[in-house]
């Protein structure tokens, strides 16, 4: 069936494209043929009957493109685009074919990742109560007659399954849906598969019966559409893979709801109710619909219920285990400590807990038992998600060794560290977005903006994987004060660990690295000699951020090979004239070190692309307009800067800027002028100094820039250049302290995205108005101290999804049309008790699936 329904897609194309099609998409018709054939070719040698499943998505592919060869002439004709619009899905048809191709060509059997956090018999389940209501109450019971598609998504072991099966086995979920189905995926799994399962599930089809072996998708969802039409059902699919479309799958489920009663409505009106039912998705990878209602995102449990989690597995099925729950204070503490390197990852508090069990039962006494901690088990259990990376990604990955344990990432400096190791990061979607969507990182600041990441974190035990995959494979090594190192032969990466300790190093291993990267502090730096950075030869990354440095010797300018210098936040006083020799130099960060010196060495730097500082101390103004590939410059003093008119034009490249220190005696007026010469600049920061205000900024530059932030006391109101662009997209207001309405004043910006008021306003009343902000996604309300009542109109129009209040004493309630707003899904504020309070008890709330409401 499927065989003959390829050769029908195949004659088809073929024929359409000799006698009608000439058109843009002409050659992707002629690779969707070739595709076709070649798999006709694979068919004809392989026999494997286990191939069945793929072949039938293959086959649904293939008659989807001969399918837009039969499309009504009359409404090509009549669209105004022209009929190669019908033909823009061909491009994604064509890799869908090659990447099923790929996998019959490369098919295994049982090959699968699917178990990495399967619930086994008996685990214990903890910390999961309100996650469970919150997706339960507020995004799958839900009042839609719509088909609602909803999400969890996490790192490997964080919990997803665990938490999906208590949802699916809730008592609420369970009376309102007599129909449910869970099916499991893993690599290579069709979804010829999938439809399968369902049916044996939905349609009570006995597991053993073969009647459904070589089935055509489209022949099995008519299967579901006699049995389950009008009839609500709920489906979960754990663990579902990037490379099965949700849309492909649920295209005919949406029918099967949407075809029960129609109801008639004022003015004799049809309209047709669904049957509410739902869909719920497992995956570690970003899932991606248009129809997606929300998208839970685990976290790795609180340090209580670790231990909860913890205790209750060490003791699971002895029904004595009340009376061994009491440790002795010091022993608790002791246990707690070592419980901290699970990092709250349940995968790995399960494994811990199991493996002290067995221990106990050999004999070993408490104090002993929580000496020390083993996690083999649980790094070997999260390898599969590393072995799954493509190539580039599992590069950036293991050069994640080189951050600190737990820390937070800035998105720019990872994708510096990876450009400055040679890896060309430059794609389509950012490494970073990459390596969020496979939940890899996960972003930590409030509010993101995608595709950017901004900042972000990741879990201390995939930072365990990737320095021991690091170790073996790109020549990493760890070196610690305390002596207790693993010294490599031929090192090229390396982080150094200091204390207070005095270092002893080996400097006949320098020769070959790459990277050196200094974390803690002490006096590792104080003792070296001068003659200690001239025996990096190769050095390209020297990084030394929040590592508490005095002073700099000048013979770091003896690293010649040097891209990527990282001096930010510590006490540096002086930069040294000689680092302006480093000719290959990209990357300068020396922010937040209050008022370090700088040299006009800057000019002799002609490889930077990135500059970053902050409160400055130059004796004469820096010549940055003559670095034509500098990219991004944030903070210089308006002051410490020639800028003038016709130099800038060379700083072809500057997409970034940032400008402090301007007061009442600053010349905005030439600035501005000047930087209309920046043809590329996507982002300005203005900031002013102290609490000083700024000057008028009426004539401020914003035409083609899509991110503003002013940080500071304005003199008069917003400039009508800011209030005017249709261009900006991102909006940020900090101790700006306006007296009229932000939002009134923002009117005319249509198509901004993203809005936060820091202490920016000095009013009682503000009013946001939909029909102005109907693009607007984020908006952040912080510090308003004298804001008593927000105001919301024309919610139909609105998008917004996340609400952040933070700080505003005398706001005490929300506006009732919040609960119009049928986007928003997260509402997270910081208040008083008794105005907190308030809320949580209020109705208003009652559809935002995401509540977070402090204290």
């Amino acid at each position: 069936m499927s065989e003959a329904i390829i050769v029908e897609a195949a004659q088809d194309l073929e024929s359409y494209l000799e006698e009608k099609y000439k058109g843009y998409y002409e050659e992707e018709m002629k690779e969707v043929i070739n595709e076709l054939r070649m798999m006709l070719d694979i068919l004809r040698d392989e026999k494997s009957g286990e191939l069945k499943y793929l072949v039938a998505d293959f086959a649904e592919m293939a008659q989807n493109c001969a399918d837009l060869t039969r499309l009504n002439p009359r409404d090509i004709r009549n669209n105004e685009i022209g009929s190669d619009v019908f033909f823009q899905a061909l491009p994604g048809m064509l890799d869908i074919l090659r990447m099923i191709k790929k996998r019959m060509t490369e098919f295994k059997p049982q090959s699968s990742v699917g178990g990495e956090e399967e619930e086994e018999e008996g685990t214990v389940v903890v910390g999961l109560e309100k996650d469970v209501k919150q997706l339960v109450e507020r995004a799958i019971l839900v009042e839609n007659p719509d088909l609602v598609s909803v999400g969890i998504k996490g790192m490997v072991g964080v919990g997803k399954t665990t938490l999906a099966k208590q949802v699916y086995n809730h008592a609420a979920i369970v009376e309102k849906f007599k129909w449910r189905a869970w099916v499991s995926v893993s690599i290579g799994t069709s979804v010829n598969e999938m439809l399968v399962e369902v049916v044996k599930q939905l349609v009570g089809i006995d597991g053993n019966d073969s009647s459904l072996e070589g089935m055509d998708n489209q022949s099995l969802r008519q299967m579901l559409r006699q049995h389950m039409e009008g009839l609500p059902y709920f489906i979960v699919i754990d663990n579902l893979m990037p490379q099965i479309s949700v849309e492909c799958f649920a295209k005919d489920l949406q029918h099967i709801c949407d075809m029960p009663s129609i109801v008639y409505e004022k003015h004799e009106e049809l309209k047709v109710e669904g049957n509410g039912s739902r869909l719920l998705l497992i995956s570690r990878h970003e899932i991606i619909s248009e129809d997606l209602y929300y998208t839970h995102e685990m976290k790795a449990l609180d340090s209580d219920n670790s231990w909860k989690l913890f205790i209750q597995t060490l003791f699971h099925g002895d029904r004595f285990a009340t009376d061994k729950l009491k440790f002795s204070k010091d022993l608790e503490h002791k246990a707690k400590e070592m419980l901290k390197k699970c990092w709250g990852l349940p995968i790995a508090i399960i494994d811990v807990a199991r493996q002290k069990a067995k221990q106990r039962l050999s004999g070993i006494e408490w104090e002993q038992l929580f000496d020390s901690i083993d996690l083999d088990k649980t790094l070997k259990r999260l390898e599969p998600m590393y072995d799954e990376l493509e190539e580039k990604l599992k590069a950036c990955f293991l050069l994640l060794s080189l951050f600190k344990e737990n820390a937070i990432m800035r998105e720019e400096k990872m994708e510096q560290i990876w450009a400055a190791s040679g890896l060309n990061t430059r794609s389509e979607e950012p490494i970073i977005r990459s390596l969020f969507r496979q939940s890899i990182i996960e972003i930590v600041h409030p509010h993101p903006q995608p595709p950017k990441v901004k900042m972000c974190r990741m879990n201390p035990l995939l930072h365990m994987l990737s320095i021991k995959k690091a170790e073996d494979e790109m020549g990493f090594e760890m070196l610690r004060s305390n002596g207790n190192n693993r010294p490599s032969q031929s090192p090229r990466h390396r982080v150094i660990h200091c204390g207070r300790d005095k270092f002893n190093h080996l400097m006949t291993q320098d020769k070959l690295l790459v990277s050196l990267i200094f974390h803690g502090g002490g006096r590792y730096l104080d003792d070296t000699s001068q003659s200690y950075w001239k025996s990096f030869e190769l050095l390209k990354i020297l990084d030394m951020e929040d590592f508490g440095v005095k002073t700099l010797p000048e013979s770091i300018s003896t690293l010649s090979e040097l891209e990527y210098l990282g001096l930010r936040n510590n006490y540096i006083q002086e930069i040294p004239e000689s680092l302006g020799g480093l000719e290959k130099l990209e990357v300068l960060d020396i922010a937040l070190n209050f008022l370090v010196e700088v040299p006009d060495i800057l000019n002799e730097m002609g490889s930077l692309h990135h500059l970053y500082m902050s409160n400055v101390i130059c004796r004469k103004p820096l010549q940055v307009d003559a670095l034509k590939h500098l990219e991004n410059l944030t903070y210089i003093s308006i002051y410490d800067w020639t800028y003038e008119v016709l130099s800038l034009e060379k700083m072809i490249c500057l997409q970034k800027l940032g400008i402090e220190e301007i007061d009442e005696n600053a010349d905005v007026s030439k600035l501005f002028a000047s930087l209309c010469r920046l043809k590329s600049l996507e982002g300005l920061s203005l900031r002013g100094f102290r609490f000083m205000s700024m000057p008028c900024l009426e004539e401020i530059y914003v035409s083609g820039i899509r991110t503003v932030k002013l940080d500071g006391l304005l003199a008069t109101t917003l400039p009508g250049n800011l209030r005017d662009s249709l261009q900006i997209r991102d909006l940020t207001l900090v101790n700006t302290c306006l007296e009229e309405d932000p939002m009134w004043l923002l009117r005319m910006l249509f198509y901004l995205r993203r809005l936060k008021l820091q202490n920016a306003y000095i009013g009682r009343h503000m009013c946001i108005d939909f029909r102005q902000f109907q693009e607007l996604e984020f908006v952040c309300i912080s510090e308003l101290w004298n804001l008593r009542d927000l105001y919301v109109i024309r919610t139909k129009l609105s998008k917004l999804k996340h609400l952040d209040i933070n700080s505003c004493p005398h706001l005490e309630t929300l506006p009732k049309e919040i609960e119009e707003l049928k986007h928003l899904r997260k509402l997270t504020m910081v208040t008083s008790k008794h105005i907190a309070t308030k809320i949580r008890n209020s109705s208003i709330i009652s559809k935002i699936v995401e509540v977070d409401i402090s204290p």
